[in-house]
């Protein structure tokens, strides 16, 4: 038998602005390589940036600090340069002292034996408008010129797909073996039932279920969906195609949604 391997706690810091989210620990570390090198280009190379998000993440900095961090000299790309303001040189050394006193936090909880159950409630604590939220793992990226498909693995061995853009699978770190939430909007899942001629629809994601309930509405049902090894889905159909489709419980169905219409989040 195959031991489990041990659990890993891991966290990070964001800093915020009123509501925003505008700093993370490449952001701080971004701003520490433009003091070395003096250079946006050499900077956004040594932490993994594409120069044109270096310099969105400058802007965005710079935008909600409430004092320019970063300043920029004459001569564009090729030339001039930019440096640092004593406010961000300020802001590097406070985050570096937060971010040892985290650590030392996150190994003192680590040492609890906690892991396993401070990895659970960050996943329920997770707040989102969209009604389907499902664990999976990535399985699979297939690169394009702007977007990328992004195959999800699911605890019960189904696939999800996924349609992004490349920037969001670099922003996301994704690859194999990475734990991610998909989220899905019940509106945006439709249901199908196989005929005797088959199913055939454009969708990319059709996972097999069966009704487990079905809410009704005034205008709309609410169709929740067991699906085939495990999990589950919700989709909010008009009244007519839910009594169209005959749904009731125990029948078997598909959900059916678009890859475009999966978002993808990471529990950093």
């Amino acid at each position: 038998m195959s031991t489990l391997p041990d659990f890993e706690l891991e966290g990070s810091i964001w800093l915020r602005s009123g509501s925003q989210q505008w700093g993370n620990a490449q952001r701080i570390a971004l701003l520490a390589q433009i003091e070395a090198c003096g250079s946006i280009t050499a900077a956004a190379k040594a932490v993994g940036m594409s120069y044109k998000g270096a310099w969105d993440a400058i802007d965005t900095m710079n935008n909600l600090a409430g004092t320019p961090l970063v300043e920029r000299n004459a001569g564009g790309k090729g030339g001039g340069g930019t440096r640092l303001t004593g406010r961000a040189r300020q802001l590097i050394a406070t985050f570096n002292r937060l971010q040892a006193e985290h650590q030392r936090f996150m190994q003192h909880l680590a040492s609890q034996g906690l892991t396993g159950d401070l990895d659970l409630m960050q996943r329920l604590m997770l707040k989102t408008s969209a009604r389907n939220r499902l664990l999976g793992e990535v399985s699979e990226i297939h690169t394009g010129a702007v977007n990328d498909d992004v195959r999800l693995s699911l605890p019960g061995g189904q696939i999800v797909r996924a349609t992004i853009t490349r920037d969001s699978t670099q922003e996301l770190g994704l690859k194999p073996g990475r734990e991610v939430i998909a989220l899905i909007k019940a509106s945006a899942v439709m249901v199908a039932r196989q005929e005797a001629d088959g199913l055939r629809l454009s969708a990319d994601n059709q996972i097999a279920g069966r009704v487990a309930q079905r809410r009704a509405g005034a205008v709309n049902d609410e169709i929740v969906i067991d699906l085939d090894g495990g999990g589950t889905l919700v989709a909010i159909i008009t009244r007519d195609s839910a009594e169209r489709l005959a749904l009731a419980e125990g029948g078997e169905v598909y959900a059916v949604f678009d890859a475009s219409s999966v978002i993808l989040g990471v529990m950093d």
